[in-house]
């Protein structure tokens, strides 16, 4: 099932006092489908996180991106500049894991009261400072299936301090696929290895890509350091991941 039709749309998710503002897309029609978070990077839902989010809606599923920076930056968006890294870098900081968790589950809970979403496990993928909080939503009991594109720093720290986001490892409920450019300065080969021990060690269902040669943000097409050949192999393991786990058959 792909390359459906689709429909896109700017939608806002309650959770408690706030509004979060996401970009929704899904498969035209009256079936059902599974629902898939896509979480942004540094630079907001921009025109990359609304692309990937089409195209995961073309192979079957309901997919949304929620904005993370809603309480630091309303519809922040941003290109690829190193004042765009600076501005991108400073609401990445001013973060907290709970908050980021708060706001995926309330995202869940939106696509839970959509008809249209089949409700029984949900997959998500991040990239960028959206890969680490991808990780850390893999711990989500609702996440059967999650793709993490080369999240920096989920062996050193987590969101707002306190232990890093690696120990969390074991409270992973699903299967994670964990995708690394090996030539990533902000990701050292040792923290790859150390984070597929963890897994390892934990006994989490996963798989670990590591792409020789390869950059950080290697997936996105709008960057200097996007690799079609790197890119094309993720996507292809990125559409398995979801084929094996999560539910299409209506």
């Amino acid at each position: 099932m792909t390359d459906l039709e689709i429909r896109t749309s700017h939608v806002k998710i309650p959770h408690g006092d706030l509004e979060i503002d996401a970009y929704l897309a899904e498969p035209t029609g009256q079936l059902s489908f599974p629902g898939v978070i896509v979480i942004q990077e540094i630079f907001g839902v921009n025109a990359h996180i609304r692309e990937v989010t089409e195209r995961i809606a073309k192979e079957g599923y309901v997919a949304i991106a929620p904005a993370i920076y809603q309480r630091l930056a309303p519809g922040y968006e941003a290109g690829y500049t190193p004042e765009d890294i600076q501005e991108g870098r400073k609401y990445k900081e001013q973060t907290k894991a709970n908050e980021l968790l708060g706001d995926i589950q309330a995202t869940i809970d939106y696509l839970k009261n959509k008809r249209e979403v089949k409700p029984d496990g949900f997959g998500c993928i991040g990239f960028c400072f959206g890969g680490h909080v991808a990780y850390l939503a893999a711990t989500l009991p609702d996440i059967k299936a999650t793709a993490s594109f080369y999240g920096a720093g989920i062996t050193t720290m987590t969101p707002g301090g306190g232990e890093p986001t690696i120990t969390r490892t074991k409270d992973i409920k699903g299967i994670i696929y964990a995708f690394f450019g090996m030539a990533d300065a902000s990701i050292p080969p040792e923290q790859v290895d150390q984070i597929e021990a963890e897994l390892t060690k934990n006994h989490i269902h996963h798989r670990v890509f590591r792409y020789d040669g390869v950059d950080h943000g290697f997936f996105c097409d709008h960057r200097s350091s996007y690799d079609a050949k790197a890119a094309e192999a993720a996507w292809q393991q990125v559409k398995q991941l979801f084929q094996m786990n999560l539910v299409i058959e209506n």
